[in-house]
């Protein structure tokens, strides 16, 4: 047990560098070397003293590799889709609608709806926070709330969205790691989720009913705006709702997801014939290079605002090369614990304290937590808890979409507490709101692991089955 801790001491005093030295950066590489080299020393260790075969050792991840393939693709379709989605003026439309029914009384409430819904359709809370959360931050200062509330509001919409949308990197590496179908994982997780979400909205709600301010001129602008520069239209919204309704007849991922895309890129060409121009230029293949260009690289049109400006410029697949790395490089460090033996013997260390239900999905929660603390990733967390727990969980007779919630209900909302956490910096950022302030405020994100808890104790929906030997 004590040499399968030198790994991950390795691993911890390289992330805290990476962090101190490139911040917010450290996913475009550093992060990536950190676990590369955290994997040879496990690997060193492996081979000189535990005298493992280096063929057991590539193999474990050549598995481990193999398990993540699908959700490889997946992240390339959701890059797709945030391009698509946004030139097709799919989510400027619900930008556009969501606008309209902000009002004071309501504020904390409609913002933290409002970023869900964008969070829901784009797949990715540091999109929603650095667009609409920008614009939502200075408004509701305008308001009279204070920047904690207004930033809690903001988080915890975009962070309850990034969890239930089947677009999402960190739901579909959750759903991935712990071996459980993307879908049924999001169903299930839902139990948790949606309780989660309803108590810190009626909490934004009672705060929001004691402020009476106007800020509607600000609001009107960027309406304006997003009218001006996008063929706002109801009919768009058949995209969103079409995808939702494959996701309900549980047609697989990539087929929903491709589907997606394909639905986006005809509304792009038939409701924005202008955005066509701009993107693809001029010729006779000028739509075919916008489509291709906004499904799979860098795009960003000028409307003359900068808050849509940023709320527009998409990444494509390309955008998602990072987080891909970043996984082939932990499923790398991942497999060298798992071939080695070291990931079960620290396994084993939990499974000390292992009674009941409660006390296996409690163990799975603080591990959530503390790998949040000590690895300052998001991602490195999810992959980490889900393969320390996932035999435990077999094991022990529990599902495994029970391990891969519990590890949604902290690694990824718990991310954006921690002040060293690239989550934590880059939204504190982006929003100019210090983490230790808008912490207290972020209801859902601190609900959200006592729920998942609350649930295991009663044992409401806890499914077992034949324990494995």
């Amino acid at each position: 047990m004590w040499l399968a801790l030198v790994p991950i001491a390795v691993l911890v005093a390289m992330l805290a560098l990476v962090i101190k030295v490139f911040g917010s950066d450290a996913i475009e590489g550093g992060s990536q070397i950190a676990l590369l080299v955290a994997s040879s020393v496990a690997a060193l260790l492996a081979v000189t003293v535990c005298r493992c075969k280096w063929s057991s050792i590539e193999n474990a991840i050549v598995d481990n590799i193999h398990t993540s393939a699908s959700a490889i693709i997946i992240l390339l379709l959701i890059g797709a889709i945030a391009g698509t989605w946004m030139f097709s003026g799919v989510v400027p439309t619900l930008m556009y609608y969501g606008l309209q029914i902000i009002h004071p009384s309501v504020f904390l409430a409609v913002a933290c709806l409002i970023c869900a819904v964008v969070a829901i359709v784009t797949g990715s809370s540091w999109t929603t926070i650095a667009t609409i959360g920008v614009a939502l931050i200075g408004v509701g200062e305008a308001q009279g709330y204070s920047e904690g509330w207004v930033a809690g509001a903001i988080i915890s919409g975009a962070y309850f969205g990034d969890k239930v949308s089947a677009l999402s990197d960190t739901t579909v590496l959750a759903s991935s790691t712990a071996r459980v179908p993307l879908f049924e994982h999001i169903k299930y997780m839902s139990i948790t989720t949606i309780p989660s979400f309803i108590l810190a909205l009626i909490v934004f709600l009672v705060v929001s009913l004691t402020h009476k301010f106007d800020a509607s001129v600000q609001m009107a602008e960027l309406s304006e705006v997003l009218k001006n520069n996008f063929n706002i239209s109801a009919w768009l919204l058949l995209v969103p709702a079409v995808t939702m309704v494959l996701i309900a007849k549980k047609l697989p991922a990539l087929v929903t997801l491709f589907l997606s895309v394909v639905m986006a890129c005809v509304a792009m060409v038939v409701m924005q014939p202008e955005i066509v121009k701009i993107v693809g230029g001029n010729g006779e293949f000028s739509t075919f290079r916008a489509l291709m260009s906004v499904c799979s690289t860098s795009t960003s049109i000028d409307t003359g605002n900068s808050v849509i400006n940023e709320l527009v410029a998409t990444s494509g697949m390309k955008g998602m090369l990072n987080t891909i790395w970043l996984v082939l490089c932990a499923m790398c460090f991942g497999g060298v614990m798992v071939g080695s033996g070291m990931l079960s013997a620290l396994t084993q260390l939990f499974a000390k304290f292992v009674y009941r239900t409660a006390s296996v999905v409690a163990s799975t929660l603080a591990t959530g937590v503390v790998a949040n603390l000590v690895t300052a990733d998001q991602y490195i967390s999810i992959i980490i808890t889900g393969n320390a727990f996932r035999e435990l969980y077999a094991k022990r007779g529990l599902e495994a979409r029970l391990l891969s919630r519990s590890v949604e209900d902290t690694a990824t909302v718990t991310s954006v507490l921690v002040p060293w956490n690239s989550c934590g910096m880059a939204q504190s950022t982006v929003l100019g709101v210090a983490t230790l302030t808008y912490l207290p405020y972020c209801l859902f994100n601190l609900i959200s692991p006592l729920m998942s808890l609350i649930v295991a104790i009663v044992d409401y929906k806890i499914y077992r089955k034949e324990p494995q030997e």
